[in-house]
């Protein structure tokens, strides 16, 4: 178990250090969201795109290794937006961004800091894989879902043009396929360029992490106590125990392929769940609360996960 913790502890550490930070005044909510923004549109992007652009495609986007983790972030939509739907009485609009935040796991914030400290740089490779995946994935699906279910949609083609603004506008996006443009057209960037992108992307995990605890600070906790607890569990327990199954005994997955599935999998809700819901401006609140809650208890759960799987 004193293996586990410290896995899992120094990730979560360094997410308290930039609440802490934040909470008492080091960082103002301006240099919080400054600091957000260097680690998610710069830092990160240089991350993405160096690892895609090494990375064996062809061996690592497969099917196997793909399909447990979307097919449990799909059925995490679908379960979250029926139990909005049928336990909490909530309008369209509303469902979606809850099985949105029930949708959207934190993978590149924590999720790959959390792999790499687990099982070693080795492991980042399928989970690269997902990463390149998720958001157009989840942005397709929550965009889509919401356009339909709006009282006011407009119509297929605004639809259309919403979902591929919303994903090809995003910087992380942009990395990713320029990373794959790279690997595919077998580019080599001149070595002055390659190192200083590695040392912006050094940079990159551990500041993302301490600038997410500085920008929790601003969210306040909402009331909906049971919408958070429905997407906690799903996000936390439902989403990497369908991937587990489905790894397992569908795709027979190798142990060391599977564990780093279940384990992105077992991310709590990422930041673009509040940023989904305030694009709409449906369930904000329980969004907010969701990330931060989720957050919070992920510390057990994903240590849970990794006595499971180790």
């Amino acid at each position: 178990m004193l293996q586990i913790l410290q896995i899992v502890l120094p990730v979560f550490l360094v997410i308290g250090t930039g609440y802490l930070a934040a909470y008492l005044k080091f960082f103002t909510s301006e240099q919080s969201s400054a600091l957000m923004r260097f680690a998610t549109q710069i830092a990160i992007p240089c991350l993405l795109f160096l690892a895609i652009s090494r990375l064996d495609l062809k061996a690592e986007f497969q099917l196997s290794v793909l399909a447990p983790f979307f097919i449990g972030a799909l059925a995490s939509f679908i379960l979250t937006s029926i139990g909005a739907w049928f336990l909490f009485g909530h309008k369209p609009g509303y469902r979606i961004a809850i099985g949105f935040a029930g949708m959207f796991s934190n993978l590149v914030l924590i999720g790959l800091a959390i792999v790499e400290l687990a099982f070693g740089a080795e492991a980042l490779k399928p989970a690269f894989a997902i990463v390149a995946l998720h958001a157009p994935f989840c942005y397709v699906i929550g965009i889509t879902a919401m356009e339909i279910s709006r009282a006011d949609g407009v119509g297929f083609s605004a639809t259309v043009q919403a979902v591929v603004k919303q994903v090809f506008s995003n910087a992380i996006t942009v990395s990713l396929l320029l990373g794959i443009a790279a690997n595919l057209l077998n580019f080599t960037l001149p070595e002055a360029a390659n190192t200083a992108l590695e040392l912006i992307a050094r940079a990159a995990l551990p500041v993302a992490l301490f600038a997410l605890g500085a920008v929790l600070v601003k969210y306040k906790i909402s009331n909906s106590v049971g919408e958070i607890a429905m997407i906690s569990i799903n996000m936390l327990i439902v989403h990497p125990l369908i991937a587990y199954v489905v790894g397992r005994f569908i795709f027979d997955l190798s142990d060391d392929v599977l564990r780093v599935v279940v384990l992105m999998a077992a991310m709590p809700p990422g930041m673009n769940a509040y940023a989904f819901a305030d694009l709409y401006d449906r369930a904000k609140g329980i969004a907010a609360s969701s990330v931060m809650i989720a957050t919070a208890l992920s510390v057990i759960s994903i240590s849970v996960w990794l006595v499971i799987l180790q």
